[in-house]
């Protein structure tokens, strides 16, 4: 049995774009075509992948056991023409991160910014998503490296390393009744809050401590990021719980202040995350010791 890339990459984009005409232009191919190639490679793996019906095509879940399995040995073939380039002029490689927004708005700007001058040749693709979405990503090869909040996400498939530890604040506008030098959350919840958007660590974890003091959180609106988040807060729509690093970047442009939130899981710990017992190629593999690195530095610092 021979199984060739076009196919594989044909499958995937039919896996992410939903219909097997979308694929076949994404991959620049005739739909027919597309469709035969299709066929062609459930015959070669005696599985059906997509029930069809005059609704379209649904993946099986044959579909989605390839699924990673295609991706991996797609990214493995892109890493080997990465780095036998390599040899001749450095380091050469991609490596896909997934992160959430703390660790993005706090520490990745300098950290890739300062591998990527060291390994000019290595690229690094980087998406935005919340903690959940990150370990899963990793799990199923859609990214190399995770960056998320330490937690229990019962998923066997992913190793979770040190990283970093960050605090979170209450962000108020000058001269708010809660700008105070520190307060409990039960001092905040009598006012409006304005959370991150559903699903995120933030709103899930302060959302648990109003419950388990039996007090309403009442939620005004939700947003997509700290920028949104703080500039509702600027103009009174209620307080915000946030990274104090993120904060430190609104503060003084919208007149806000950040008052240190006196609770026990107010402290986290980010952790890295990538793919239990996969051997990590070298750029990856690079790219990690670089974040751990700084991670060391700045503990060795006074």
């Amino acid at each position: 049995m021979k199984l060739d890339p076009i196919s594989l990459r044909l499958f995937v984009a039919v896996m992410e774009t939903g219909t097997i005409a979308a694929a076949a232009a994404r991959e620049h191919i005739a739909t027919a075509a597309a469709s035969r190639r299709i066929s062609e490679l459930e015959g070669a793996l005696s599985a059906v992948l997509f029930a069809r019906s005059n609704k379209g095509t649904e993946p099986t879940a044959a579909a989605y056991a390839l699924l990673g399995l295609a991706r991996g040995v797609l990214n493995g073939l892109d890493d080997i023409a990465a780095q036998m380039q390599g040899y001749a002029d450095g380091v050469r490689g991609q490596v896909r991160v997934s992160a959430n927004i703390s660790a993005i708005t706090q520490f990745l700007p300098r950290e890739l910014r300062d591998f990527m001058d060291r390994y000019p040749r290595v690229q690094v693709h980087l998406q935005e998503r919340i903690s959940t979405a990150v370990a899963r990503e990793v799990a199923e090869n859609i990214a190399d490296i995770g960056i998320l909040n330490a937690g229990h996400f019962g998923d066997e498939r992913i190793a979770l390393l040190p990283y970093r530890e960050d605090e979170l604040v209450v962000v108020v506008p000058k001269g708010h009744p809660l700008s105070r030098r520190r307060i409990a959350l039960r001092d905040a919840l009598p006012f409006d809050f304005v959370g991150m958007h559903p699903g995120s660590a933030i709103n899930n974890r302060v959302t648990q401590a109003a419950a388990e003091m039996g007090l309403p959180l009442k939620t005004r609106m939700q947003v997509t990021g700290y920028d949104a988040l703080c500039l509702m807060v600027a103009n009174g729509m209620g307080f915000g719980v946030m990274p104090r690093g993120s904060a430190g970047l609104y503060l003084r442009a919208l007149a806000l202040v950040a008052v240190k939130l006196d609770e026990p899981w107010a402290r986290r710990e980010l952790v890295l995350c990538v793919r239990q017992g996969s051997e990590l190629l070298p750029a990856t593999r690079l790219l990690v010791e670089h974040l751990q690195q700084r991670r060391a530095d700045e503990r060795a610092s006074p």
